[in-house]
């Protein structure tokens, strides 16, 4: 206490640092680990029923991935960035997932997603459908006992609400596995299909999601020129047309669908249309805002209003959420920040981590709206990426700057061929300045001014025309009911398998916790929050000490306290010295005399 009294009272005068300057004592980090350690000792297991289910996927969000974001999020607010945190990185429980596919090392997001939502491993670039089905076979599709359902699905049949919401078009890799069953995640629309494939009886994606929009109460995303004729112009691009063969108007047909269920159905394709709805009189809502994939996000913010602006990756999970929340019973929602892996396949860094960003806005706007009382979050990615980072920076370097360096220009290292680089690279990619049968670029004399620009493109090791999956580990971080479950290294499989047995969904109907009443649940759960604050377990930072709330309370108490002794002193002596002049006497201006002043030596 009287160290935490010292800092406070010293605090002014401590110069300043890219760090803080309490972190060059052992009592700073002692401090914030017993923090920490006393957090993690009194997380209570929240063994209640899962009323409502919410995966948000990172698409390409590996652990480099992740460690970047975090560094710029923390860089965006004016700090030096490392020590920033996300928002699931607060989470107080997190594993390790394995990738791979049955039968690829590395996966792609399709099987990926296919493993997360069904629990049930399929074959690169399928999608819903077991690892009997081939690629590109229709016929190996086709058998009923091959298609695997989704979580989604299994929540309608139990009566709650389900929902999709994603950057990409709705019929790509990752949210078509909460729906759809094809051997090819390609096959967008018919006119992705070959022609014996339509013979057999294999559907296209998009006429998929029509299909089994049903079971689903919302869906926003892109792709809006798959469900339309490529004879019909596009509502935001006129001089863009759909892209099907068969005629067909999908969107159409989806409001034709819901109105004849008697179901009160919205589509829209713009952010302002979004936000003129009516939610609570809205029982089905789709809305595509781009003819495929949504714009990154440091794009989208730069549009300005209109009908061509578009809702945020947290704006949409706001709605699909209010939409979901109307279902008493409850509801299983995806969200999908598609394009980070977009962005890490053209070697953006810039765009990974700004969508990175913008997906843990969303992840902060599911917290604000559900409680871990009843909703189990999960937050992971479906595989990673070629994304590295390296090279000795100092701590607070720019992340997309140059490494190492320093504000200093002669602490710059170069290669060993002369040349600056960056933090972050990729193993291959667009960004190879090597010798190609084509060309023998070179590699730039990189600035700073070069590597933060949105255009910049990092270097990578090996020429590919798009950059590849990593085959790594990823995370994933859970709060709420049953949470504890992750807990070691898992199969990609084991997150479905802990959804269902959460929600008491699908084959997991018969643990303790599916059959207590609503009242026991709520009151174990009660009595659990009252020692627990998963979100606390980082210690709160107050004048460079990682302090827990009630110790930061007492903080601020403290300096209250010696604010207001302070100008009682201040008082007291004041008046003291006033009643010392009075009493001794002091030097007085008199008429034809000159006066002396106060300050003058006599």
């Amino acid at each position: 206490m009287l160290r935490l009294v010292a800092i406070i009272i010293c605090f002014s005068f401590t110069s300043a640092a890219v760090w803080d300057l309490a972190e060059e004592t052992a009592e700073f980090w002692e401090k914030s680990t017993k923090t920490e350690l006393n957090t993690a000792l009194n997380v209570k297991k929240n063994l209640n029923k899962a009323k409502n289910v919410i995966i948000m996927i990172g698409d390409g969000m590996g652990v480099s991935t992740v460690t970047a974001g975090r560094i710029m999020k923390g860089q965006v607010q004016g700090q030096p960035g490392e020590e920033a945190l996300l928002e699931f990185d607060k989470f107080p429980n997190a594993a390790l997932i394995k990738t791979y596919a049955v039968d690829r090392q590395i996966s792609d997001s399709a099987a990926t997603a296919t493993a997360m939502l069904s629990g049930v491993k399929a074959n690169f670039f399928t999608v819903g459908l077991t690892a009997a089905a081939k690629l590109g076979n229709c016929s190996s599709a086709l058998p009923p006992e091959r298609s695997v359902d989704s979580i989604f699905v299994d929540a309608y049949k139990s009566g709650k609400s389900s929902g999709v919401v994603t950057t990409t078009r709705l019929n790509h890799a990752t949210p078509s596995a909460a729906y759809a069953h094809c051997p090819q995640r390609r096959w967008y629309s018919d006119a992705d299909m070959p022609e014996d494939a339509k013979t057999l009886g294999c559907k296209d994606i998009a006429q998929q999601l029509v299909d089994h929009s049903h079971k689903f109460t919302v869906m926003l995303g892109g792709g809006r020129k798959y469900f339309r004729s490529n004879s019909t112009s596009d509502a935001e691009y006129p001089d863009q047309l759909g892209v099907r063969q068969d005629g067909k108007d999908l969107i159409a047909e989806w409001r034709e669908k819901q109105e004849t269920a008697g179901k009160s159905a919205q589509y829209v394709w713009n952010k302002t249309r979004l936000d003129a709805i009516d939610l609570a009189s809205t029982d089905t809502l789709l809305g595509m805002f781009e003819p495929e994939d949504m714009k990154y996000d440091a794009d989208r913010k730069l549009e300005k209003t209109g009908d061509s602006k578009e809702p945020s990756l947290a704006e949409m999970t706001e709605t699909a959420i209010k939409m979901l929340q109307k279902n008493e019973n409850g509801f299983a929602l995806l969200v999908e920040g598609g394009r980070i892996d977009h962005a890490h396949h053209a070697t953006s860094a810039y765009d990974a981590l700004h969508d990175t960003l913008a997906f843990d806005d969303a992840v902060a706007q599911a917290l604000k709206m559900t409680s871990q009382t009843d909703t189990l979050l999960i937050v992971t990615a479906d595989h990673s990426h070629v994304f590295t980072m390296g090279g000795y920076s100092e701590r607070g370097n720019p992340i997309l700057g140059l490494a190492p360096s320093s504000k200093n220009d002669h602490m710059i290292q170069l290669a060993e061929d002369g040349k600056t680089f960056t933090t972050l690279l990729y193993g291959n990619g667009p960004g190879f300045r090597g010798k190609t049968n084509e060309s023998c670029q070179g590699r730039e004399n990189l600035t700073t001014e070069i590597t933060e620009s949105p255009e910049y493109l990092q270097q990578t090791a090996v020429p590919l025309d798009s950059e590849s999956h990593g085959g790594e580990d990823v995370a994933v971080y859970a709060l709420g009911p049953m949470a504890h479950l992750f807990h070691g290294t898992h199969d990609q499989t084991y997150i479905a398998r802990v959804m269902r047995y959460a929600s008491c969904l699908g084959d997991e109907t018969s643990g303790d916790h599916c059959t207590e009443s609503d009242d026991s649940n709520s009151a174990e759960t009660a009595n659990s929050e009252s020692t627990q604050n998963p979100l606390s377990i980082i210690a709160t930072e107050f004048l460079g000490m990682s302090l827990d709330t009630s110790e930061a309370q007492v903080a601020l108490y403290i300096q209250f306290v010696l604010l207001i002794c302070f100008a009682l002193f201040s008082f007291v002596v004041t008046a003291l010295f006033w009643r010392h002049l009075k009493t001794s006497g002091y030097p007085r201006r008199s008429s034809g005399d000159e006066s002396v002043p106060l300050n003058e030596k006599i």
